[in-house]
């Protein structure tokens, strides 16, 4: 009677050869993944924010611009309406925070678009860290609309990049409510300077917003 069945030099071989191809795709899938769940994190901070933002209108009577907020005014009032998990006030949301300029602290972690560093916005107007992770920066000096930028995945967590796992909105001033950054009219709507490959443009990244809302594969195509 003759047993059929594989060697076990073929079954080695075999285990090799799917180990190979695991080792090639594994990784790329991972990362596939990982950039998709930015783009899930990104919706909800906007539905988080767009609400929080709709209600405060309703509730004051008056809606949230540059001239109905001075300098530093905004970020008190929209924490009240987001659950906290840690508010830093106007310090550096990072471990012994100071006083110091937070945009330039940030810039130690955070990057551009396509990675290179030069980050150097002030977000010193108000920083909070909420119940699931979220990471807000608000700026808001008076002079400028306001914009509110959100780690999605949170402070402590890679690759700290905006356009990837950070993204910026802006709070039109005209209706109050909160837009993407990119749309037309916004501080960084220009996608060569502020959402580009090849940009060395120190706010790169800053107007990604727009495309990673509306582009289905944008998140499958962010730089390494």
């Amino acid at each position: 009677m003759n047993n059929k069945g594989f060697t076990l030099a073929e079954v080695l071989i075999t285990l090799g050869i799917i180990g190979v191809v695991a080792a090639m795709t594994l990784p790329a899938l991972i990362n596939n993944t990982r950039n998709m769940q930015y783009g899930v994190q990104l919706n909800k901070a906007y539905s988080v924010l767009s609400q929080a933002i709709a209600k405060i209108n309703a509730d004051q009577g008056y809606i949230v611009n540059q001239e109905n907020y001075g300098a530093h005014a905004f970020a008190p009032v929209l924490k009240k309406y987001l659950i906290q998990g840690k508010d830093c006030g106007r310090k550096d949301c990072q471990e012994n925070g100071t006083d110091d300029d937070v945009g330039l602290l940030l810039s130690k972690d955070y990057k551009t678009y396509n990675g290179n560093r030069g980050y150097n916005a002030n977000f010193d107007e108000g920083q909070s860290i909420l119940i699931d992770g979220m990471f807000i920066m608000i700026d808001n000096d008076g002079k400028n609309p306001i914009c509110i930028s959100v780690d999605v995945n949170g402070l402590y967590k890679k690759p700290n990049r905006f356009g990837h796992d950070v993204f910026m909105f802006q709070i039109e001033n005209k209706t109050g409510k909160l837009i993407p950054m990119g749309i037309k009219g916004t501080r960084y709507e220009n996608p060569n300077y502020f959402c580009s490959l090849s940009s060395t443009d120190t706010h790169n990244g800053f107007g990604c917003t727009l495309k990673a809302l509306t582009d289905k594969d944008y998140f499958k195509n962010l730089p390494k």
